[in-house]
């Protein structure tokens, strides 16, 4: 498969991933970077494989990132593991239907959500500075079991947003800071790219290959961006959060836009 990339595209999609990954591991939405570029370097190649493709490097830069959260921040494994896995099924039945709804009907909800969580996050300047949990710890997990089964089905079938529906869902629901939210969010992703992986794969819609080198490049700027969200704190992770918030709203609205022309 190497053989149909020239050098300049191979580095391309390289350099696409590190920046991916770099920008998911602070405050999620990497995937606006790195699947775009696939799309563009993959031009000849079905869309539905890109996509396959795309979540290996993904999956790669999400599981560095989480694990270097984990060794500097404190999260209740019971919690993870109460979202992990109804994340992984939600995604698991998201990807099956991929190819099956027609996601373009769906992308004017995202857009008003996006916008919602932008709007929400903008009016309250100290969301997310702090820790300050909310409701009784088994309320919570039965809020994150329900809510990690709707967010990895729609990761499984659309994706853009998705960490930032769930680093919303931690901070303003549960009363999380956005440093630690952006933490457990990595290991919800882990869980979603790996139900999507499983679906794809199984389907043989994932050239392996590009997805492994390009996981080298995410990987290096996943454990970069960790390092840098760990250093900036909850404050710059909610900047940077808010920028891509806006980023995935003028994408997703222009490629809405453009379907419906």
């Amino acid at each position: 498969m190497f053989a149909d990339l020239t050098l300049y595209t191979l580095v391309f999609l390289a350099a696409a991933a590190f920046c991916a990954g770099l920008i998911d591991a602070i405050a999620g939405g990497g995937g606006l970077i790195q699947l775009p570029a696939m799309l563009i370097g993959l031009a000849k190649t079905e869309t539905v494989v890109v996509l396959g493709t795309n979540k290996v490097p993904s999956i790669f830069g999400t599981t560095a990132s989480a694990l270097t959260y984990r060794r500097n921040i404190r999260v209740s494994s019971k919690l993870l593991i109460v979202m992990a896995i109804p994340a992984f099924i939600g995604s698991m039945g998201g990807a099956s239907l991929a190819s099956l709804i027609p996601t373009e009907v769906l992308k004017p909800l995202v857009v008003a959500l996006l916008i919602a969580v932008l709007i929400y996050t903008w009016k309250r300047p100290q969301l997310g500075q702090i820790e300050s949990m909310r409701h009784s710890e088994s309320k919570r997990l039965k809020i994150s079991a329900v809510a990690a089964l709707v967010i990895g089905f729609y990761d499984g079938i659309i994706g853009p947003g998705t960490g930032s529906f769930l680093i919303l869902l931690l901070v303003a629901v549960m009363g999380f800071a956005f440093l630690s939210a952006s933490a457990i969010a990595k290991v919800v992703n882990v869980a979603t790219n790996g139900g999507a992986i499983l679906v794809f794969g199984v389907n043989g819609e994932i050239l392996w290959k590009i997805g492994l080198t390009l996981a080298i490049a995410n990987v290096c700027g996943g454990l970069i961006g960790v390092r840098i969200a760990l250093r900036g704190g909850s404050g710059l992770v909610r900047k940077v959060f808010m920028a891509i918030t806006a980023a995935l709203i003028l994408k997703v609205a222009f490629d809405t836009f453009t379907a419906l022309r």
